[in-house]
């Protein structure tokens, strides 16, 4: 029954077209990130870079580098879309994509991180079998159809990112509006509609309607009765929230993935008119069907656990951040910080207050000020600084953060030397306070 499911052969048109878009999609987010000013801010005016913790190692280019790394990765995308070397190609974005997203997280988003996730799968998927450069210089690698799992993949991974970013919506100041008003509030400039935005019943819309459309879009557009319903639900969604948000390549991607769930026929008549629809029912079982099952299953376990991690710390993850990112909670707090560093020399207890502004960008400011993991990262390269002038220091922080329409609470204990500490991946870090919640529970067991 599985190796029916997984190997039997089906139509590749969604796939084929879906490369096009993806490698087009690809080569804009490379070259839109240099043209809007997203490189020289994230990468190459910041003295320091916030890596995710432990890939530090990973630091962009000196000088123009980074700019020409992001148009060699446009280059790689564009040879996607057109499906020339395509191996190789798909391959040299993916790994130049993940560098970035490793390498900073200050403009940390899920939808960096399911590019990185996609772009795995068109590593080992045949994309560029049909209408490709590869193709036509290569007919003997001309296919028209595919494995079943090629399609599913991409059908589970939308199914995950959705549903848990249904239920991670199912919280207080989501379903009351708290944090859907103070998002729209930044948006009441737009032209048209920036008044609209700001009337409460369209808050309860977006709200609700983003719930269900979350938990509800992968079974409609599964069910064909359905499914021009869905697709129709998603333009709209998708596109609301491209010029509401503007969240880059994330909504157009997701409308391309729609391919998926569509007959061959119906991607055939729009995209394909030469192409001959597969018809047949052949199982092919490889010889590496166990490595492929393996990997499927070991992949899909984590991408279900990661999600749910932070249920493993104490403490609220609205509060501590601990398993926040790797885990769809997307556009669902507002974070305001007021933070400062307090350098003290072991030696003669000569104390110095950091000026961030000396250190940091603005936009890094902002995220140091409230997110714990770039705390304790930033005190550890003021250490790293210090140290390189012969001092031996300890750091303070005072640090006071806010979620959504909630008061300002401590953030950092600021007895605790975080120069000293040690960061534990996979525990709570008790140098974070507990969150007032938490201190009312343990007022009133």
């Amino acid at each position: 029954m599985l190796d029916r499911f997984l190997f039997r052969y089906i139509d590749n048109s969604a796939l084929i077209v879906f490369r096009i878009f993806f490698g087009g999609l690809i080569f804009l987010e490379a070259i839109g990130a240099i043209l809007t000013g997203w490189v020289t801010d994230t990468l190459v005016d910041p003295q320091f870079t916030f890596s995710f913790i432990g890939f530090e190692w990973l630091q962009p280019l000196p000088g123009n580098g980074m700019y020409f790394y992001f148009a060699i990765m446009g280059i790689f995308g564009f040879m996607v879309m057109i499906g020339y070397k395509y191996r190789l190609s798909i391959i040299a974005f993916s790994l130049l994509w993940t560098a970035t997203y490793l390498m900073q997280k200050t403009s940390y988003n899920n939808h960096y991180y399911l590019l990185v996730l996609l772009c795995g799968f068109m590593c080992v998927v045949p994309a560029h079998r049909y209408w490709s450069v590869d193709a036509k210089l290569n007919p003997g690698l001309r296919r028209i159809n595919m494995p079943n799992w090629c399609r599913w993949i991409f059908i589970l991974q939308m199914f995950i990112v959705y549903t848990y970013a249904a239920v991670a919506k199912i919280y207080p100041d989501w379903l009351d509006t708290s944090f859907i008003e103070i998002l729209l509030k930044t948006k009441s400039h737009y032209y048209v509609i920036g008044d609209l935005l700001q009337q409460k019943w369209m808050h309860y819309f977006i709200v609700y309607s983003g719930i269900l459309f979350d938990a509800l879009i992968i079974p409609l557009l599964l069910w064909k009765p359905s499914r021009k319903w869905a697709f129709g639900a998603a333009v709209f969604f998708h596109l609301f929230n491209s010029i509401v948000f503007q969240i880059g390549i994330f909504p157009y991607m997701s409308l391309a993935l729609c391919l998926f769930f569509f007959e061959p026929k119906t991607i055939r008549n729009i995209f394909l008119k030469r192409k001959e629809i597969y018809t047949g029912h052949d199982i092919k079982i490889p010889t590496y069907r166990n490595a492929i099952i393996t990997v499927i299953v070991i992949y899909f376990s984590i991408q279900l656990a990661l999600p749910l991690r932070h249920h493993a710390f104490e403490d609220e993850v609205l509060w501590t951040e601990e398993g926040h990112r790797l885990s769809w909670r997307m556009m669902l707090r507002s974070r305001f910080g007021k933070t400062s560093f307090k350098v003290v020399d072991k030696a003669t207890n000569n104390v110095t207050a950091i000026k961030l502004k000396e250190h940091l960008t603005p936009k890094q400011i902002r995220f140091v000020s409230t997110h714990p993991d770039a705390i304790w990262q930033f005190s550890q390269y003021l250490k790293s600084k210090f140290e390189a002038e012969g001092k031996t220091v300890e750091i303070y922080v005072d640090s006071h953060v806010k979620i959504n329409k909630g008061k300002f609470e401590r953030l950092i204990d600021p007895q605790v030397d975080l120069a000293a500490v040690h960061w534990k991946a996979f525990r709570h870090s008790p140098w974070i306070l507990p969150s007032k919640l938490d201190r009312t529970k343990a007022a009133n067991p």
